[in-house]
């Protein structure tokens, strides 16, 4: 099923390269909308790999806008949000896209 979901953290195409590229293995094709705030990623998901997609999400820094985050979690994913953008920037410089 398509779903469009709102996360948070996503500034530019060095984070969509990020997401992307590192949602595609488990997730199939991750379409990164950045002309909207927040930002919304559409992808084809079943309902039973949504804990997971939200996990893995968390772990790059950006979760979804629905999750329930404490001031040290939302702390944590804006830093490492910062590291994901940065490598995806790299990626995008060195020709390293999905």
């Amino acid at each position: 099923m398509t779903k469009t979901l709102e996360v948070y953290n996503v500034k530019c195409g060095g984070c969509a390269n990020t997401l992307t590229t590192a949602l595609k293995e488990e997730f199939g094709d991750v379409t990164v909308d950045l002309e909207v705030e927040p930002r919304k990623i559409t992808l084809d998901i079943e309902d039973s790999k949504m804990e997971e997609l939200t996990t893995k999400l968390r772990g790059l820094g950006y979760p979804l806008t629905t999750d329930k985050l404490s001031g040290f979690d939302k702390a944590a994913t804006t830093a490492k949000s910062f590291v994901s953008c940065a490598v995806g920037k790299f990626n995008v410089a060195t020709g390293k896209t999905e």
